[in-house]
Parts: structure tokens; sequence; C-alpha cells
């Protein structure tokens, strides 16, 4: 007879075990047992899926989150890893594309799968979405893959490429200039470039740590570069992440700003404000001009991915920013 599996819920609070306030506001129970005891009752039979433990990381809105709380999964992860066939995490959904991203980064050698969920209406609501994606979250948890995957609806997403695109659509991520990763029908479906799960024991480094203090700006008609030149005599930013137009275009005018922030040695990246749009810097001279005064490339990658690139870069290898984008 086959082992029965095993899976570690990392808890960290978000929608999903939110709770209804008088002014009709939503926010996580007060109390952490309160919390965990909503998030056992989505479904008290989980366990015929998968023997299961909750880790308690936070019980936060995940509007709160902070790179703090990534390291802390990450030790956990890490602690654990030997012990259980897969990892579900459990938070809300406004920034759970920057902890795929973040846990996609900084786990070396991951040979099982860490799925993140949540849900868009609370689970102790009748019409909630959390029972379908916390069931469909551990069974992917068990199966024969590995990486970071967020699993959302029939989405099955790789972490690195999802980004949050409906703030009320029970479909509410998308993988960006990629495809997903699987689909979750009657069936589960992968795609064959899906890696599998390391069948070998083995072990996994983990690189924690973030650089906070980034700026990210968002070009608009008519935006003025010294705005951004200001930003320069703060020696608190670390680095800069421009949103600009379609391939990554940015108005004349911007030169003096990427070629003092060069040699400020503070990188400045460019990406597109196209929720699925790539940088094509040369392809226009106004990109071009950018690319030749100093500004580093975004290329094909999430607004949360480059985040979490150049937060985790700046604190591990801060002058190869670069070639880590």
């Amino acid at each position: 007879m086959e082992k029965k599996k095993r899976v570690l819920v990392l808890f960290c609070g978000g929608t999903i075990v939110m709770e209804e306030k008088p002014d009709g506001s939503l926010a996580v129970p007060d109390s952490q047992d309160s919390a965990i005891s909503i998030l056992k009752n989505v479904e008290p039979r989980l366990n015929s899926i998968a023997d299961y433990d909750i880790e308690f990381i936070a019980n936060i809105d995940s509007t709160n989150i902070r790179p703090s709380d990534w390291d802390n999964i990450l030790y956990q992860i890490k602690d654990k890893y030997r012990d259980y066939d897969g990892f579900v995490i459990t938070q809300g959904t406004d920034t759970m594309a920057y902890t795929a991203s973040a846990l996609s980064l900084a786990i070396k050698g991951l040979g099982k799968p860490v799925v993140l969920t949540g849900s868009q209406i609370p689970g102790e609501k009748i019409e909630s979405d959390a029972r379908r994606n916390l069931v469909n979250a551990f069974r992917v948890a068990i199966m024969d893959i590995s990486g970071v995957f967020i699993i959302f609806d029939e989405r099955i997403i790789l972490g690195s490429r999802a980004s949050k695109a409906s703030e009320s659509k029970l479909d509410a991520f998308q993988s960006i200039n990629s495809e997903d990763a699987g689909e979750i029908s009657i069936d589960i479906k992968l795609k064959s470039w899906v890696k599998r799960r390391k069948t070998e024991p083995h072990e996994i480094e983990i690189w924690p740590g973030f650089e906070s203090n980034i700026f990210v700006y968002t070009l608009s008609p008519a935006c003025d570069p010294e705005d951004l030149e200001f930003l320069l005599s703060n020696h608190k930013i670390k680095g800069i992440i421009i949103r600009a137009y379609g391939t990554g275009n940015i108005p004349y005018g911007f030169e003096n700003f990427f070629r003092k922030a060069r040699e400020r040695k503070l990188p400045v990246i460019v990406t597109s404000q196209c929720l699925h749009g790539k940088t094509l810097m040369n392809l226009y001279e106004v990109g071009r001009k950018a690319l030749q005064s100093g500004a580093i490339e975004g290329h094909e990658e999430s607004l949360e991915t480059l985040c979490i690139k150049l937060m985790w870069g700046l604190r591990h290898c801060p002058n190869q920013i670069e070639s880590l984008i």
C-alpha cells in the first residue's frame, strides 16, 4: 500500500480567513487560533488527500506583507523540507504573485511542489471560491512535479510568471508572456515542460534577504524627468523600476536622469506598462536613447518578478543586476 503523502501548510492569513466587520469591511481575525480554525473548516476532509500540518507565518492582509515574511517562509521550507511531500501557502491575493516570485528566485535545487493559493471571497461565505482553490492546491502539492506555482480557479501558473489581473473575478491571475503550467478541469492537466519531482533524497539551498527600498515609477504624458532626478538625492533608494510605454519607450529628456543614476551606480530597470508587454528598446529611437544612457532592459518579465529580482539582487549580487534580469 502506498504511503500517504504529507503536506505542510504555511499560513499567512488573507481573504480566505477574513471576517466581515460591523462596518462592512473585511479583516483577518484578531485571534491566530480563530484564523487557523476558519482555514481548517474551509474543507474538513483535506486529510483524505494528504496528512497535513499547519505552520503559522503571519495573520495579515497580504497588503501588509513584508520581505521578512518571505524570509520566514523560506526558513520553514528549508527546515521542514525532508518531512513533507509538498508545501501549500495560503495568503491574500494582492501580493501573492510577489511571494511566488520571491520563492522562485530564493530557493535553489527545489525538487517538490510549493503551491500558493487563497480566495477572492472569504472562506466562511457559502459562495466562496476558497474550498475549490484549497482542495486543488493540495492535489497539486502531492503530484509528480516540482517548482513554485499559483493555483487559482482553473489555472496552474508558474510562480515566476504570475500576475494578479482582476480584483474581483474568481479567475484572478494570469501567466505573463507565457502559457499556463496546467489546467484544472475534471482532471488536472499539466504542460510537458513542467519539471518533475526529484525522487532521490536531496537538499535545497535558500537565499533569504530582499532590499525593500526600491521605487516604482509609472510614466504618463508630460511627466517631468526632474521628478526622477530629485529621487537620486535620496540615498535610501537603492533601485528604480520605470513602467514605460509600449516596448519600453521613454520620452526625450530622461537621458540626463539615466546618466546620473549610472554615475551613482543606482540600477534603473525599464519595463512595459502593458500587462503582457515585452521591452524591445532598440526598436524605437526613444527606447534606444534610454539604453545608451544607462537604462537596464526588463525584457518580458512581469512587474512582480522584476521587483523581486531587483530587491533580491541588491542584497546578493548588487553589481550584477543587469545579468540577473
